[in-house]
């Protein structure tokens, strides 16, 4: 069942990449033929489909097996980004992890202390108004005066953006159990870190896994803005930056950029949605289990 299921997930990725590539070629074509205008009409397109606008999809592709320098060193651009593919996934994962702990422990405080839940819930909705770009810098000078290493600051800007949809699906998924479950247990004189466990977090595991892959691929986006923000000299933040100001020269190697971090994100959703199915599939070996 489960290599079904893969090779559907594979199958349908790669219809969509198809897709994607051809649209944007099709859009391309267009605008070259109708001198960006749409057709029989003057309106002009959103955008431009000159080809530093919009590379060719082959010639980004092709930019990916080019050589750049890292260092003294020489490599294609694909395996120079998988090197900063890595640092960002270790900031990204200490974000998420750290994002996962505050989150949750904000959901437990919330549910177990109804003045709890007035006083924070509406400062962790307030927190996400926080421009990200002005946060960083804050975020980074405190690191820098108490003498951490830029990638704990990273990983802080990576949980900022991680704690928010942790802590908001998870105190609803933990008060999701009907009243009626919850006065049983209380019937049978549970305590009620037992009901926490046994009652209210499988319940909340609907609205948590959710939230997680939301969670994982907002850490990549707090690393890369965190790289970003302070000039890293590693991640792949840090390519982008360096591309982005040469990108009059070679655009291409912006967009392959750019495709770097969106695969390294589509990889974090994955990671998650694998655990989700793990957790799942076990879930209901122990309830066929129980129930023979």
């Amino acid at each position: 069942m489960i290599p079904g299921r893969a090779l559907r997930t594979v199958a349908t990725t790669l219809v969509a990449l198809a897709l994607l590539v051809g649209l944007w070629e099709g859009y391309k074509w267009m605008g070259g033929v109708t001198d960006d205008t749409w057709p029989g009409t003057s309106i002009e397109l959103p955008t431009s489909t000159d080809d530093l606008t919009m590379p060719h999809a082959a010639d980004i592709a092709g930019e990916l097996f080019e050589e750049v320098r890292d260092g003294r060193n020489r490599l294609p651009l694909s395996v120079f980004l998988l090197k900063k593919a890595w640092f960002t996934l270790q900031e990204a994962a200490i974000g998420f992890t750290l994002g996962l702990a505050i989150g949750l422990g904000l959901a437990v405080l919330m549910l177990r202390w109804r003045v709890a839940e007035r006083g924070l819930l509406p400062w962790i909705n307030v927190s996400q108004t926080i421009p990200l770009i002005a946060l960083a810098p804050i975020i980074v000078t405190w690191g820098r005066t108490r003498d951490l290493p830029d990638l704990v600051s990273i990983s802080l800007i990576a949980t900022y953006l991680t704690f928010f949809p942790v802590a908001v699906s998870a105190l609803r998924g933990l008060q999701s159990p009907d009243a009626a479950h919850v006065e049983l247990m209380r019937s049978y004189a549970a305590p009620w870190r037992t009901t926490l466990f046994k009652l209210r977090l499988p319940a909340a595991r609907a609205y948590l896994f959710p939230a997680l892959k939301i969670a994982a691929t907002l850490s990549v986006v707090g690393a890369i803005v965190g790289e970003i923000s302070i000039g890293t000299k590693t991640g792949l933040g840090r390519a982008i930056l360096e591309y982005a100001q040469r990108y009059a020269v070679s655009p291409e190697r912006l967009y392959a950029s750019v495709v770097g971090a969106a695969v390294l994100g589509l990889a974090v959703f994955g990671l998650v949605a694998l655990a989700e199915r793990l957790v799942v599939t076990r879930t209901q070996g122990l309830t066929r289990e129980v129930g023979s």
